[in-house]
């Protein structure tokens, strides 16, 4: 398993699953992206206030590869890390595993940049700060 800058722990809850019994696709996505916003706030980056400086940071790509189905009930965590794709683009490279047994359930990456005030792509020096402290 490798070593993650983040991770937090979650469990299944009954409504977040389909007919099948399993958790429904695109919770994942909605895990992924807790998982992201409590990253930045462990490392001092508030998404709110991104935002209020004009600073919006947009996800541009999303590949989830599916291993596994949680079930209700099931604890389990997301790891996180985070790497510039390049000059004005950053992916979270993200992991679900059950706590159980320590086995891989998805792993995804979220593609990322940041929109300026005029709507340009941009990335912002705390991006950068976190991105050279990460890598």
């Amino acid at each position: 398993m490798a070593e993650y800058l983040y991770r937090h722990d979650f469990k299944v809850r009954d409504y977040e699953c389909d007919m099948q019994g399993i958790v429904n696709n695109a919770v994942y996505q909605h895990y992924l992206e807790h998982a992201r916003h409590e990253c930045l706030l462990h490392l001092g980056i508030n998404f709110a206030d991104l935002t209020r400086q004009n600073i919006h940071p947009v996800v541009t790509r999303v590949e989830l590869d599916y291993k596994r189905p949680l079930t209700s009930g099931d604890a389990f965590w997301v790891g996180v890390n985070i790497e510039q794709t390049s000059r004005i683009r950053f992916a979270f490279l993200q992991d679900v595993v059950r706590t159980a047994d320590n086995k891989l359930m998805l792993s995804g990456r979220t593609t990322g940049t940041a929109i300026n005030e005029q709507g340009r792509p941009e990335m912002p020096q705390c991006i950068i700060d976190l991105l050279s402290k990460a890598t």
